[in-house]
């Protein structure tokens, strides 16, 4: 592996059997990372769109041989056998699977050609939520943001409390 690169994926769902939705998500996440590790599950409150069910969040990491952009195509596919359908959700909204490219290697990348399926890394929005930050942290403690500097760990304790709540398994 000596291309491979660490990843880290947030995971999230909300709508149908989450708890299953998100294992059996791992599972094939297992035959694309090598030495997949997973966080604890979390219960999150939503937090832009208020009128849905309560998410169940985790991140993975592991070792992956190829580019982000291949990953997000391989993830995108994933999403789609959960049943996922973008052009039929709203922003923010209900979903049976949610996949995000949070980290890739200590690199950042951004595609905007690729409109709002586009690629960006970190992930934009990682620094505003504790659902994805705190199962990161769970697998990367030591993990910093690539144009700061700052700890993830310092960034999430800033964050006010967001409803997220660790689920004892």
């Amino acid at each position: 592996m000596a291309n491979a690169v660490l990843v880290v994926l947030g995971i999230g769902s909300n709508r149908g059997d989450s708890r299953r939705i998100i294992f059996d998500a791992v599972q094939e996440l297992a035959s694309l990372l090598a030495d997949l590790q997973k966080a604890s599950l979390y219960k999150t409150a939503p937090l832009h769109v208020t009128d849905q069910a309560e998410f169940i969040n985790t991140a993975v990491s592991g070792s992956y041989e190829g580019t982000s952009l291949a990953l997000l195509a391989c993830i995108h596919e994933i999403e789609r056998r959960f049943g996922r359908d973008r052009t039929q959700e709203r922003r923010w909204g209900e979903r049976t699977l949610d996949i995000d490219i949070l980290l890739f290697g200590e690199g950042q990348y951004n595609d905007p050609s690729l409109g709002n399926s586009g690629l960006e890394i970190p992930h934009p929005r990682l620094k505003e939520r504790r659902f994805a930050l705190e199962p990161l942290l769970e697998l990367q403690p030591s993990a910093v943001e690539p144009c700061t500097g700052l700890s993830y760990r310092s960034i999430c304790d800033s964050l006010p409390d967001q409803g997220v709540k660790r689920i004892v398994e």
